[in-house]
């Protein structure tokens, strides 16, 4: 099993659901609005200062999917740009309960 963890703005939330569904994830857990900082796309903290929000999202899928759904998530940063914040980190799970 896999852990991907994705960080996306919020602006393309919509986008990124598409991404995932379309190569078969059905199960996430998602934090709405979460504030940070990036190496290119600068402070996102959700301030009058430095407006802006992401998106986190886990998704634990079988190794198989998670190519898939790192493939997906690299189509979309490649169509959309680095600007807009789409990041992701595939990581091992060792135990589910």
């Amino acid at each position: 099993m896999k852990m991907i963890l994705a960080i996306y703005n919020v602006a393309v939330d919509s986008e990124v659901m598409d991404a995932v569904h379309a190569v078969g994830v059905r199960c996430y857990t998602k934090w709405p609005r979460v504030v940070g900082e990036g190496q290119q796309t600068g402070p996102r903290l959700d301030d009058h200062i430095w407006p802006g929000a992401n998106t986190m999202m886990m998704m634990v899928v079988a190794e198989e999917l998670a190519t898939k759904v790192m493939a997906a998530l690299q189509a979309l940063r490649d169509n959309i740009g680095k600007t807009e914040g789409v990041k992701a980190f595939m990581m091992n799970v060792e135990a589910q309960l």
